[in-house]
């Protein structure tokens, strides 16, 4: 990409994202105005797609809400994206889920990644290691 707009493009990136694939399932917590008051509501279900780079980044999202496939596509550098949580990592050997808009119940299940951390279990044992290295010095 070229240098001039990547910086004008950096300061718009969030840094504190996780690392978003194919087939994860995430919750999205977006903030919703209703009126005069704004609050957030969260969007949970697989990532079927990742499209861009930079401060044009989605992600597409799809869940079944009462048997209706529901798709809604997230610019993931949005403010208007609180935070995104990663619940569950997919295991899956392709780039685009299109496929499970075809299949329901069972037939739409995606394998779990073993052998990964969550980021909550990296975060709770890095604590611990963090108060360590206060006490010792």
């Amino acid at each position: 990409m070229n240098q001039i707009i990547q910086d004008i493009e950096s300061p718009y990136i969030k840094q504190d994202l996780p690392e978003l694939n194919v087939g994860d399932t995430v919750k999205v917590f977006v903030k919703i105005i209703e009126g005069g008051k704004e609050r957030t509501q969260g969007y949970e279900g697989v990532i079927i797609k990742r499209r861009g780079s930079g401060v044009g980044k989605t992600i597409t999202v799809r869940r079944v809400f009462q048997g209706i496939g529901i798709e809604r596509v997230f610019p993931v550098n949005s403010p208007r994206i609180e935070k995104i949580k990663v619940q569950r990592r997919g295991h899956v050997r392709r780039a685009k889920l299109y496929y499970l808009r075809e299949r329901t119940g069972k037939a739409t299940r995606i394998k779990e990644k073993t052998g990964v951390k969550r980021e909550t279990e990296v975060a709770a044992k890095a604590a611990p290691a963090a108060e360590k290295k206060e006490e010792n010095s």
